[in-house]
């Protein structure tokens, strides 16, 4: 979801591996050992959870989280917990990463210290306060200062045990004064509207012959307005602290007056600092990613740099290939090449293209697309974007079964236990890799279309280079779908969406010999048994050491890459989407009913949208696909609740609250995209709820009424490749932005090679250039086209610099990335607009 910015979109995503923890402290009891899990938190809200690592207090999780954020945030923060049956999980630690020191970690792996977890120090939110200082007459003739303390809002007040009931307090204080007053409670409201004004006696009265206006600098700088936000509670604990902020009257200067946003910052109570390492330590991966994204226009010269990649001669010389060759790695250049060709229908030439050119440079067969080259890279990610769909109903049934079974299958004698049997254990894994290879060598009219136009060319390229190699045109194939596709999804089924965690270490070894078999099955090599460096392995592959096996992978990649185009066949069986619990309020079915919340287990399919009591059971209610005609976020006002959005039918709505903002989004773009296709989608809708005998946004009384409010934009009928090409097109400009030395030193080897036809330089031996003179060619159209956009930037920051005060309620007191952000303006050199 993109936040807008005067024609500017801006788009937030993170991308994070969380490791594992070490030097967990023991649990204080006779069992030392915990039960842990980690959570990913936007400020004080949960977006993901892993799983519960049991008895370790250095427990492992290798688990992958992405997602797109919605809102703005100034933490992003993990939590240990410590899982208890029989009452409330307890927090053992957290890491706290600020929002502007995100870069300082970029794609790297970091070993945070657990900070301790203090009720005073989670804070989140916002509040907006109007100061007024103003000069007042007594009755008998003499002036003092009274200070008018407005609390007008707050936003985004953390939601405490699943309730957010606010109030101010409002203190004035000085070296020998503190006076303090409270705002009303505002029930069931995390973004309360107080405005409430509050008088404090500021200095003492002076002459009335002091005509002018005039505070005593003395007194000013000794007092401070502070404000402390709490929660109340009805525990025996008592209320909550949210967080407070603190005004130095200074800030009221010669007018009187101010007026301004504050961030809400953590309570200073004195406690001791923890020492590094106490609490243990986190490792952890995180990139975060801003994108910056403007008008489609103004990438039209970069983007048809790339697009024309395909037919450029030689394909080396392409804008495209120039930027894999200058990227430190080359899945940097892949993912975003891939998406912006995949949106605009051009991936198969471009891939085409580089793989031809990559086969032709390629000496021996049995090394072909071996290499991280840019071909190999881009190859994966298509397959990871087209073919997830394929993946799940192909893999996902029997990957569950294996992971819940939890049959013993270990074949390695060293390691097996003394309950398991060696022949029982081979028959169980032999069972499991016959299953899965039946599964996959019998799914070829389902393997996307995309998919099999680019194996098709493959094999046509592998075939014409290598003629007298009968075996190429399958092993140029093979070395992709069973490899790079099959064989990782079934060793990582979490890194493809088949589970949500990653397996626990029996169930992981079991998945790791099932895609080593997998693996040597499908690559056809000659001798099966060499390919195993463990001699239990070679043994166990004696199985399938039969003709039947090589016939049907050879069949299977026949299918995939043959010259026909087969169509997307329609799957008759359902595809599981996306599921989990959420609360839905009763959709009034029936007319006496209480319309109440209840939290039900959802289901989405490639058929239907249901709801349950819980996991496992009937379904309550089932909405078929064409039936959803609209799906959209619900006003928070509605219910006063947040995280709320509407799948709409032809003769209501079900209103449904999502757990968190991340999962609120993914839902409304699956629900979006698998019903996009539907012939009577509506154009617009109502963004609030219908209640009390009319519609919230338009107050029109007839339920039938229709909608106030255009439908937000459509989105790509085709689930797997939902692509904002200007976004990706941004993304590829700020890579070559950030290799331009690269770039340069590009042109001057072409110019090299151009004049010098000896012995190839050192310093430029890594760049492959076939034709100096088209590479040249199209290095200068690209850092033109760089240059351009490198300028609209500087432009647009420029501007925003100019135009934004700090205190409003973009960018409240306290935003410690605006401040660095006007530091950095200030400290640069001049320029002139």
């Amino acid at each position: 979801m993109a936040v807008e910015e005067e024609g500017l979109r801006v788009f937030q995503s993170v991308k994070i591996k969380i490791g594992e923890a070490k030097n967990i402290p023991p649990y204080p009891g006779p069992n030392k050992m915990r039960d842990c899990y980690c959570t990913v938190n936007l400020d004080q809200e949960e977006v993901f959870r892993t799983k519960t690592i049991e008895k370790s207090l250095c427990p492992f999780y290798g688990e992958d989280f992405y997602c797109e954020i919605p809102r703005s945030f100034r933490h992003l923060s993990f939590y240990i917990f410590d899982r208890d049956v029989f009452r409330r999980d307890s927090s053992i630690g957290k890491v706290a990463v600020k929002k502007e020191d995100l870069q300082k970690y970029h794609g790297k792996d970091h070993w945070f210290p657990l900070q301790p977890v203090c009720a005073d120090s989670e804070v989140q939110g916002k509040v907006h306060l109007e100061l007024r200082l103003s000069e007042l007459i007594t009755d008998s003739g003499v002036v003092c200062h009274k200070l008018a303390t407005r609390v007008l809002e707050c936003q985004d007040l953390p939601i405490v045990n699943g309730q957010c009931d606010p109030y101010a307090v409002v203190s004035l204080l000085g070296p020998s004064r503190s006076e303090a007053k409270k705002t009303k409670v505002k029930r069931k409201n995390n973004n309360p509207q107080f405005d409430e004004i509050f008088f404090f006696e500021v200095t003492k009265p002076l002459s009335f012959t002091k005509r002018q206006f005039d505070v005593e600098e003395d007194d000013v700088d000794k007092l401070a307005l502070k404000v402390d936000l709490w929660n109340a509670s009805n525990l025996k604990f008592g209320d909550e602290f949210l967080g407070e902020v603190r005004v130095p009257l200074k800030v009221l200067g010669q007018a009187g007056v101010h007026d301004a946003w504050y961030f809400l910052q953590p309570r200073d109570n004195g406690n001791k600092s923890v020492k590094a390492d106490e609490l243990g330590s986190l490792r952890l991966n995180i990139v975060y990613t801003e994108d910056h994204v403007f008008p489609t226009e103004h990438y039209n010269p970069l983007r048809d740099l790339l697009l024309q990649s395909a037919h450029i001669q030689p394909v080396s010389a392409s804008a495209a290939h120039i930027l894999g060759e200058v990227c430190r790695e080359k899945q940097e250049a892949a993912v975003p090449l891939v998406r912006l060709f995949l949106h605009y229908g051009k991936i198969v030439p471009f891939l085409s293209a580089i793989a031809h050119a990559e086969i032709s440079r390629t000496q021996d067969p049995n090394t072909i697309f071996r290499g991280n080259s840019l071909t190999s890279k881009c190859i994966d990610e298509t397959m990871k974007l087209a073919g997830m769909h394929y993946l799940r109903v192909t893999l996902k049934p029997i990957i569950d079964e294996i992971c819940s079974d939890h049959k013993p299958c270990e074949i390695d004698p060293v390691k097996l236990k003394e309950s398991e049997n060696l022949d029982t254990n081979r028959e169980n894994l032999r069972q499991y890799v016959d299953r899965i290879f039946s599964v996959i060598t019998s799914s070829g009219v389902s393997c996307p279309t995309v998919m099999c136009d680019i194996f098709f060319s493959l094999r046509e390229s592998a075939a014409s280079r290598f003629q007298v190699d009968a075996d190429v045109r399958y092993t140029a194939v093979s070395s992709f779908i069973f490899l790079r596709f099959f064989a990782p999804a079934i060793l990582s089924p979490n890194l493809f969406h088949l589970r949500p965690h990653h397996p626990d270490p029996c169930t992981s070894r079991t998945l790791t010999l099932i895609s080593k078999t997998i693996q040597t099955l499908g690559s056809l090599a000659k001798s099966k048994s060499a390919n195993f460096k463990e001699s239990y392995m070679a043994a166990f592959y004696d199985y399938f050491n039969e003709q039947k096996y090589a016939d049907a992978v050879k069949n299977f990649l026949d299918l995939i890459s043959s010259s026909a185009r087969w169509d997307q066949k329609s799957i008759e069986t359902p595809i599981m989407l996306k599921e989990g619990f959420m609360i839905k309020r009763a959709q009034g079915r029936n007319r006496f009913g209480l319309k109440n919340f209840k939290k039900r287990w959802f289901r989405l399919t490639n058929h239907e949208f249901t709801y349950h009591k819980t996991k496992g059971e009937g379904a309550l209610c089932s909405i078929p696909i064409e039936n959803i005609l609209a799906v959209e976020r619900l006003e928070e006002e509605s219910f006063k609740m947040k995280n709320m959005f509407q799948v709409i039918q032809p003769e209501r709505a079900l209103y449904i609250q999502a757990n968190n903002c991340v999962e609120a989004r993914d839902w409304i773009d699956i629900l979006t995209k698998v019903s996009q296709c539907n012939r009577k989608r509506l154009s617009t809708f109502h963004p609030s709820a219908f209640l009390n005998g009319h519609w919230l946004c338009c107050k029109l009384s007839a339920d039938t009424a229709p909608g106030c409010t255009p439908c937000t934009g459509g989105l790509p009928a085709n689930i797997q490749l939902d692509v904002d090409g200007d976004r990706e097109t941004e993304r590829i400009y700020s890579l070559y932005s950030t290799y331009m030395s690269k770039l340069v030193k590009m042109q001057e080897a072409c110019g090299s090679k151009s004049v010098y036809d000896g012995p190839e330089q050192e310093e430029y031996s890594t760049f492959v250039i076939d034709d100096p003179q088209e590479t040249y060619k199209t290095l200068r159209l690209v850092i033109s086209a760089v240059q351009t956009l490198e300028q609209q930037h500087t432009q647009y920051k420029r501007d925003k610099f100019r135009k934004t005060k700090y205190g409003s309620q973009e960018h409240p007191i306290g935003d410690q990335s605006f401040q660095c952000y006007i530091r950095q303006q200030s400290e640069s050199s001049t320029y002139s607009i």
